[in-house]
């Protein structure tokens, strides 16, 4: 019991910490000692960090640094290059003014589903939002909750061949690809799209019957201006050509997980120099690396002058993925320590006794841990290599497709993992100016509320129709 109590303490610790601006990087190993003095030192602590943190970290790095990398550098070149910019502003022009919301959400989603990373498009958009909310006189309170819906809810976790590293994480677990369970994702997709716009709708209609409009800004409005001063070429790019690299990022991650990777002779993967693995266990990340990389390249060739130093937006890109990931990481690492305790084996037998369906099971597993760490990846990571062998045997003894439990494991992540104390969250109200108390309400329901509920819907109509 006393240990349980230090895990609890240890994440408490954990939580406040990051919620006031500690670097998760210094603050997860302090955190998991916390848990291991609690437990009764069940290992020395200088050996739980180097033999048990720093290989946990490590292997998370090994897994899924190309796809940080190569993310946060597409991002970057979408950004400098106005590509980013065009497609917002495209989409705005597309739906109308009087429909500000439903752009910023297109916008928004249309990026993050090409591998745009959502630190990028908040950057990106938010000056378009800005504008449009102040000339539609809507609440500039709303504006955090609508980037969230089209950042990371239903591109993140629910549609198939979503390049979001949620979406990659259950690939080598569950040996599927990104485009697993693909009608389960596009019907949780539409539930959440659709609920959180209403949502957003209702409250603004509510906000104007009630005489709220804009609001008074000037410092985050000129700061607003200047980040959408267009690229250094004089014009911002064409929306044809701003929006072949998203496309190719689909397209070419479709065809290579599906077509090119499999009918290639990947024999030589039994070799112990490669680990003794299998096609399956790679081939999803395989294809977004490529897909990723190949955009990249036509993304640089397409805009090469609108650029004003190509050398220096792909070094920004690359040294822009090394904290994300180690701070990712570092919550992963901090998970396996606090998974080595004694008193985990309690909880983790706990939680999976609440039910004996291994894909409820997962959901809730996976949520919990997403909630705990407060990150989506990390959270689910911690779960998968804690339970997720486990899952897949009972899964497949059950005759349960395993896609579902990618699919369930992606749609998990993205529920308790917004709660207040994200990190997204946190960095997507400093760009907008505003306050938890301000906007936290409405980001808590389109990122967390309505996520959870077309998770249960899945879980719903798998049981009743199986996968599909």
């Amino acid at each position: 019991m006393f240990g349980i109590i230090g895990i609890v303490v240890s994440l408490v610790l954990l939580i406040a910490l990051a919620y006031r601006g500690w670097n998760v990087i210094l603050i997860a190993p302090l955190c998991a000692m916390v848990g291991l003095l609690f437990g009764g030192l069940d290992a020395p602590v200088i050996a739980t960090y180097t033999q048990v943190f720093m290989p946990a970290l490590g292997n998370y790095l090994i897994k899924f640094f190309p796809l940080f990398l190569l993310g946060a550098v597409f991002g970057k070149l979408m950004d400098d290059s106005g590509c980013a910019r065009t497609i917002a502003h495209k989409i705005v022009e597309w739906t109308g003014k009087e429909r500000a919301i439903i752009a910023i959400i297109l916008a928004c989603g249309v990026l993050t589903y090409g591998g745009v990373s959502l630190f990028v498009v908040a950057f990106a958009v938010f000056p378009v939002a800005i504008q449009m909310f102040r000339e539609g006189n809507l609440p500039k309170r709303l504006i955090p909750a609508a980037i969230a819906l089209g950042s990371f809810t239903f591109t993140m976790s629910a549609l198939p061949g979503s390049p979001a590293i949620q979406n990659a994480i259950p690939m080598p677990y569950f040996h599927t690809d990104a485009f697993a369970a693909p009608g389960l994702g596009i019907i949780a997709g539409l539930v959440m799209f659709g609920c959180g716009s209403a949502w957003l709708m209702m409250r603004a209609r509510r906000a104007r019957n009630a005489g709220e409009g804009y609001g008074e800004d000037e410092a985050v409005a000129s700061a607003a201006a200047a980040a959408a001063d267009p690229s250094p070429a004089g014009q911002m790019p064409s929306f044809a050509v701003a929006i072949v690299p998203v496309l190719l990022v689909l397209v070419l991650n479709f065809a290579f997980s599906k077509y090119i990777i499999p009918a290639m002779d990947t024999d030589y993967l039994a070799l112990p120099k490669y680990g003794k693995t299998t096609e399956s266990a790679v081939a999803g990340i395989w294809a977004i690396i490529l897909a990723m990389l190949i955009s990249c390249t036509v993304l640089i060739g397409l805009t090469w002058k609108r650029f004003r130093n190509v050398r220096q937006s792909l070094t920004d890109g690359a040294l822009g993925s090394m904290l994300p990931i180690l701070n990712v990481g570092s919550e992963v690492a901090y998970g396996a320590v606090i998974a080595s305790l004694a008193s985990f084996l309690i909880i983790r037998d706990w939680l999976m006794s609440l039910t004996d369906n291994p894909v409820i099971g997962l959901a809730i597993v996976v949520n919990v841990l997403a909630g705990i760490t407060g990150s989506a990846s990390g959270g689910m990571s911690i779960a998968l290599q804690a339970v997720g062998q486990t899952y897949l045997e009972l899964a497949q003894a059950a005759g349960i497709n395993p896609q579902i439990l990618h699919r369930v494991a992606a749609l998990a992540s993205g529920g308790l993992d917004a709660l207040p104390h994200n990190g997204a969250v946190i960095t997507l109200l400093a760009i907008c100016g505003l306050t938890h108390k301000q906007s936290y309400f409405d980001i808590f329901m389109v990122a967390v509320a309505f996520p959870l509920a077309s998770l249960v819907l899945v879980i719903v109509l798998d049981g009743m129709f199986g996968t599909f």
